[in-house]
């Protein structure tokens, strides 16, 4: 597994002030992967990066003032699974 670097905070902090109405869904570490952050917009776009702990993407979502969900709890939001779809039918 690949820990959490630099290039992958800066990419969620561009992500979080170049889009509208991010939220953050906390996914947890898994036996093939470590903590994530997905960071999913208005429209659906999303991104995912891995993040050093569940309390430092809380943290990283509340200092963006980003509202920040356990995706174990909530799972995902159906505006990512519309933007994934329209995506692959090349509407994006």
């Amino acid at each position: 597994m690949r820990a959490a670097d630099g290039e992958d905070v800066r990419h969620l902090e561009t992500f979080v002030t170049t889009r509208q109405g991010v939220e953050g869904f906390v996914e947890p570490r898994t036996a093939v992967s470590d903590v994530t952050l997905l960071l999913v917009a208005h429209d659906g776009e999303w991104t995912r990066r891995r993040v050093p702990s569940v309390k430092w993407a809380h943290e990283f979502a509340n200092h963006h003032r980003v509202p920040s969900y356990d995706a174990a709890v909530v799972g995902v939001p159906q505006r990512m699974r519309d933007y994934n779809r329209r995506k692959k039918a090349g509407g994006i």
